[in-house]
């Protein structure tokens, strides 16, 4: 294991490989993922040289939104295995070297939660109604929903029952709003933190992390967008509400019980680095996703200035900022970088956003083994999506009746939704699914393009030059340099359509550099060793366009 990930403060440097356990790998052969399929796997993750893997949901769920909609925070869904398996998956990862994150949905639960279930039951009024949040509609009759509140999937957030109520979803109507301001959701969701803790799981990713608390007057939009302006006085009603703080107080004070260290990660989409960095202070979130990095495009002065907002908050509160090229819900960034970059919406997640612009997927790819370079190179952690170290791109031509994400329904078909980022990956550039299931297994849940094969694993190992030999290489460098994982970054002039900088320096003045070319033409380097590169430098040591190189200099 390597030193900085045997550390209590392992989370501030760590390298996390996401897993999408649908889609990631298939031992039983019923065309899902599974844990068993993640522990055969083990030994690729160990080779890339991740320090930590999050597992998207694996909980028992009706699968609504593909298990963020979890009936039994404290078990395995069937379909991905049992108890035991994942209790075996913790054990053999932790022997490798690597930590274990898994998911927390607190925001919402499955319709089908106990909890839910007994609260439809009660009855208006009651006790059990309490943990969620029911309220009487509005017009003549109750027939109107509460509020002009939206889903975030599409049409009304609220869900009208037999008894006349209508009750709150931010997502699909399998996905009812918790009340956290009741003592047992409170109490209900720490026991999930402890009973995970107990098992050895190493820290927890949380969905939602900025929509838990509530303007509890439940106030109309009235058409306010979210993320609100930089200088805004006043709140959302339903997103990063102040109250939500207190909660994460609540989850620190378990989370430091343990030793080693858990850590917690926040999904947080809130636009505003300052607001973003209220839940870095030491006594909430350890680590929250950087989307402002995300979702940036790939454009030097946007780039920069998200970069240089980043680190700044981020220091303010004395966190670790990390860096995120992609995840479950956004369009594969070698999709996104094949497009024109200029005019973009920097919270368009979906490919929809994109499919209008013509899209060149060899530029897209270099761009992306770029920007992978470049995020390693930055001080903090990062996060690696399923499939980015084979440069996987967007599956684009889902069939219709294919498609599964509640986007693409509650949209009336108008938003394909996040399907293109789930399919299944390529093991094996030969086989049925291409490794993904064993031979003769039943479809993929997800159809795979057809034209994957020279992404598949086995196609770029060993291979000098392939996407996965660049993402082992970067962190296996990254491992070894003192200089990479935490701390800071000093800017180097390389021009206006250059990010240069160093990190770090030894007893002779030599530091590490990372210079990142977004301009149309080559530009000279410094002297130096050159340590790797994301495409061959020119003859005469210039660097291309869209090419990232590290050096030692």
């Amino acid at each position: 294991m390597d030193g900085r990930n045997a550390r209590d403060d392992w989370w501030r440097h760590a390298v996390v490989y996401q897993i999408y356990p649908r889609s990631f790998a298939d031992a039983n052969g019923d065309g899902v993922g599974d844990v068993a399929g993640i522990r055969a796997k083990l030994p690729h993750l160990a080779a890339l040289g991740v320090d930590a893997i999050w597992i998207s949901p694996w909980y028992p769920s009706p699968m609504v939104d593909a298990g963020y909609d979890v009936s039994d925070y404290r078990d395995i869904e069937p379909v991905f295995g049992t108890l035991a398996e994942a209790d075996a998956l913790v054990a053999e990862a932790h022997a490798a070297g690597i930590k274990v994150i898994i998911d927390i949905v607190p925001n919402h639960t499955s319709d089908q939660h106990a909890l839910f279930r007994a609260a439809l039951a009660a009855g208006p009024g009651s006790p059990e109604r309490e943990l969620y949040i029911f309220r009487e509609g509005s017009g003549s009759s109750g027939e109107l929903p509460p509020n002009d509140w939206q889903s975030n999937f599409g049409g009304p957030a609220w869900t009208r029952v037999a008894d006349g109520q209508w009750y709150l979803h931010l997502f699909a109507p399998g996905q009812p709003d918790v009340d956290w301001r009741h003592p047992g959701v409170r109490a209900e969701f720490e026991q999930t933190l402890r009973f995970w803790f107990d098992r050895g799981v190493d820290g927890f990713r949380i969905d939602v992390a900025h929509g838990m608390a509530k303007d509890w007057e439940l106030p109309d939009l009235d058409g306010l967008e979210f993320p609100l302006p930089e200088d805004a006085e006043h709140d959302h009603p339903h997103w990063d509400q102040p109250g939500v703080h207190e909660i994460f107080r609540e989850w620190r004070r378990v989370a430091d019980e343990y030793r080693p260290s858990r850590a917690f990660c926040g999904e947080i989409w809130v636009g505003r680095a300052h607001r973003l960095a209220a839940y870095l202070r030491p006594d909430e979130l350890h680590t929250a996703f950087n989307f402002d990095f995300l979702m940036a495009p790939w454009l030097p002065g946007e780039l920069r200035r998200v970069i240089d907002a980043t680190i700044a908050s981020h220091a303010a509160v004395s966190a670790p900022p990390t860096w995120v090229l992609g995840n479950h819900d956004v369009c594969r960034p070698v999709s996104r970088y094949a497009r024109d970059q200029h005019g973009l919406d920097p919270m368009a997640r979906n490919l929809v956003h994109y499919q209008g612009r013509p899209a060149d997927l060899a530029l897209g790819g270099r761009r992306a083994r770029a920007a992978a370079l470049l995020m390693f190179a930055l001080p903090g952690g990062a996060y690696v999506y399923q499939g980015e170290e084979l440069g996987l791109p967007e599956a684009e031509d889902i069939p219709a009746e294919a498609l599964q994400d509640p986007v693409w329904f509650q949209s009336g078909g108008t938003d394909k939704g996040r399907d293109g980022c789930r399919v299944p990956l390529p093991w094996t550039a030969a086989g049925e699914s291409f490794g993904f299931s064993p031979d003769g297994a039943a479809a993929p849940w997800l159809p795979q393009p057809s034209d994957w094969a020279p992404f598949a694993a086995d196609a770029q190992d060993g291979v000098p030059g392939s996407t996965l030999e660049l993402y082992r290489a970067a962190l296996k460098l990254r491992r070894e340099l003192g200089e990479l994982g935490d701390g800071s970054l000093e800017w180097l002039d390389g021009g206006e359509n250059v990010l240069a900088f160093a990190r770090g320096a030894d007893a002779d003045g030599v530091r590490f550099q990372c210079w990142t070319n977004l301009g149309s033409e080559p530009v000279g380097l410094p002297a130096g060793e050159v340590l790797l590169a994301s495409g061959a430098l020119d003859a005469d040591r210039k660097l291309p366009s869209d090419t990232t190189v590290w050096l030692r200099g």
